[in-house]
C-alpha cells in the first residue's frame, strides 16, 4: 500500500510537470500573443497559488500552529537561498536556443525551476496529510503550471525557438516537481511530527514567489484592476473546488 502511494505521488507530480508544456499550445495557432494575456494568466496563477498556500497553512495548523509558523519561515529561507544560488550561476549558457537570448532564457527557466522546487515539496507533503489533500494540491499546481509554461514560451518563441522546443523547455523547468515530491513525501511519512513544518515550508515558499515574481510580472503586462480581479476570482474558484473535493 505504501509503495502504491509513493507511485501515486510520483505520477501526480509528473503530470503537474507535464502540464507546464500546455502553456505553449496557443502558439500552435497564433504566433504573436497580446501581452495582456500573460498578465491575466499571471493573475490566475497568483490566485491559485495563494489559495493552495492558504490550504497548506490551514492543514498544518490542524496539526501544530507553531511548527507550521516555523515551516513558513523555513520556506522563506529556502526560496531566498535558491534565488541566491541562481544569481551566482547567471553566467551559465544554454546553447544557442535557436537564436534566443541565452541570458534571458536562462533567467526565466531558472526562476520557474526554483518555483518548481517549492511546488514539488508541496505535492509531496500534501500526500502525507488528510485523504484527498494530495489530489487537491496536484490539481491546483497543475492548473497553475499552464500560465508558467505560457510565460516561458512568450520569452523563447519570439526569439526564434520552435513551439515544440519551447514546450519541452517548459516541462524541463518543472521536472523538480516529481524529483522532490517523493523525498518530501517519504520524509513526512517517516517523521509525522515534521508534517506541519513541511506544509508550512511549502506554503511559505509559494507565497513568497507569488508576491516576488508572479504578481509583479502580471502587473507589467495587464492593468492592476484586471490582475487583482482575476486573482480574487481564482482564489474563490479554488475554494469552491476544495469544497467539492471534500
Amino acid at each position: 500500500m505504501f509503495d502504491e502511494t509513493v507511485f501515486r505521488v510520483f505520477l501526480y507530480a509528473l503530470i503537474t510537470a507535464i502540464t507546464t508544456g500546455f502553456g505553449a499550445i496557443p502558439f500552435f495557432f497564433v504566433k504573436k500573443m497580446p501581452k495582456k494575456w500573460l498578465g491575466w494568466s499571471g493573475g490566475v496563477a497568483s490566485g491559485i497559488m495563494l489559495a493552495a498556500s492558504f490550504r497548506l497553512i490551514n492543514e498544518g495548523i490542524n496539526y501544530n500552529l507553531y511548527k507550521t509558523i516555523i515551516g513558513v519561515l523555513i520556506g522563506l529561507v529556502f526560496i531566498l537561498l535558491s534565488q541566491k544560488w541562481l544569481s551566482s550561476h547567471e553566467n551559465l549558457h544554454v546553447g544557442k536556443l535557436k537564436g534566443a537570448n541565452a541570458k534571458k532564457a536562462l533567467m526565466i527557466i531558472g526562476v520557474m525551476t526554483i518555483h518548481s522546487f517549492a511546488e514539488g515539496v508541496g505535492v509531496g507533503v500534501s500526500f502525507g496529510g488528510e485523504e484527498g489533500f494530495g489530489v487537491f494540491m496536484s490539481v491546483a499546481i497543475a492548473i497553475h503550471n499552464i500560465p508558467e509554461g505560457l510565460a516561458i514560451s512568450l520569452v523563447l518563441i519570439p526569439k526564434g525557438m520552435s513551439t515544440w522546443k519551447a514546450a519541452g523547455w517548459s516541462v524541463v523547468s518543472s521536472l523538480p516537481q516529481p524529483l522532490l515530491a517523493i523525498p518530501a513525501f517519504l520524509f513526512v511519512s517517516a517523521f509525522k511530527s515534521f508534517l506541519p513544518v513541511g506544509l508550512g515550508l511549502a506554503a511559505g515558499a509559494m507565497i513568497w514567489m507569488v508576491f516576488s515574481d508572479l504578481v509583479p510580472d502580471a502587473l507589467e503586462n495587464a492593468k492592476k484592476q484586471q490582475v487583482a480581479t482575476i486573482a480574487t476570482v481564482s482564489i474563490a474558484l479554488m475554494m469552491l473546488f476544495q469544497v467539492l473535493m471534500e
